[in-house]
C-alpha cells in the first residue's frame, strides 16, 4: 500500500512538473514575438526589386520632359510691332563686337522675331554651340544645337556670302529654328535659296573669325 502511494504521488509530481515546462515555452514564444528584432536576425543580403533598364529610361524621360519649358508656338501678331524694313544689330561677345543690318524687306518675321527676342534679353549670355572654318552658329537656349522653337521660313534671292546672317534649319524647306543663327565666315553659295538670309555683317569680321565654341553671347542691342 506504501508503494502505491508513492507511485501515485511521484506521478502527481511529474504531471505538475510538465505543466510547468510546457507553461514555460509557451511564454517564452509569446514574448519573443512581441520583441523587437535582432540585428544578428536579419540576413546579410537582402533582396531589392529593381526597376528594368527600360522603365529607368523611361522614367528618366519623363522627368527630363518635365523639366523643360515648354516652347509656345510661332505667333506672326506678336511680331507685327517689331516689324522694320532695315535696323541695326551689335553683338556683343566675349571676343569682342559684331555689327550688322537687319533686312526687315526681305524677310520680316525672321528679322522681327530676332529684334524681339534680343530687345527682351532672351540671347544674353547664350553661347556660340557650333564653329566650323565656313560658319559660327548660336543662339540656342540649350547650348547643344537642339534648342529652340519653330517658324516659317522666308527664303529670299539673297546669295550668302562671307558675313551674311542667316537662320539654322533642319532643310525642309518650310520652317526654320526660331532662335538659332548663324554668320558665314566664306562665301557659301550652296546655302542660297535653301536657308533665309536676314542680314549681313558690317563691323567685326575679325571677330567673327576668332569665335570659339563655348564664347558668351553677352547681349544683342538693336537701333533703327
Amino acid at each position: 500500500m506504501q508503494k502505491v502511494q508513492i507511485t501515485v504521488f511521484l506521478a502527481i509530481i511529474l504531471v505538475f512538473a510538465i505543466i510547468i515546462v510546457v507553461t514555460q515555452s509557451s511564454n517564452a514564444g509569446t514574448d519573443k514575438k512581441n520583441d523587437p528584432v535582432s540585428i544578428s536576425e536579419i540576413p546579410q543580403e537582402l533582396e531589392f526589386i529593381s526597376p528594368s533598364p527600360d522603365q529607368s529610361q523611361l522614367n528618366q524621360q519623363g522627368q527630363q520632359q518635365q523639366q523643360q519649358p515648354t516652347i509656345p508656338p510661332f505667333n506672326k501678331a506678336q511680331l507685327e510691332e517689331y516689324k522694320v524694313a532695315s535696323a541695326t544689330a551689335i553683338i556683343k561677345t566675349s571676343k569682342g563686337d559684331i555689327t550688322l543690318v537687319l533686312n526687315g524687306e526681305n524677310a520680316p518675321y525672321t528679322t522681327a522675331n530676332f529684334i524681339k527676342k534680343a530687345k527682351d534679353g532672351f540671347y544674353n549670355n547664350l553661347t556660340f554651340h557650333r564653329v566650323e572654318d565656313w560658319v559660327i552658329q548660336g543662339g540656342d537656349p540649350k547650348g547643344t544645337g537642339s534648342g529652340g522653337g519653330s517658324m516659317p521660313v522666308e527664303f529670299n534671292d539673297k546669295p550668302f556670302v562671307r558675313g551674311s546672317l542667316g537662320v539654322a534649319s533642319t532643310g525642309d524647306g518650310v520652317n526654320q529654328n526660331d532662335s538659332q543663327f548663324f554668320i558665314t565666315k566664306q562665301d557659301s553659295s550652296h546655302l542660297n535659296g535653301a536657308y533665309t538670309n536676314f542680314g549681313m555683317v558690317t563691323e567685326g569680321l575679325d571677330v567673327v573669325d576668332q569665335i570659339a565654341i563655348g564664347d558668351k553671347i553677352l547681349s544683342i542691342t538693336i537701333s533703327e
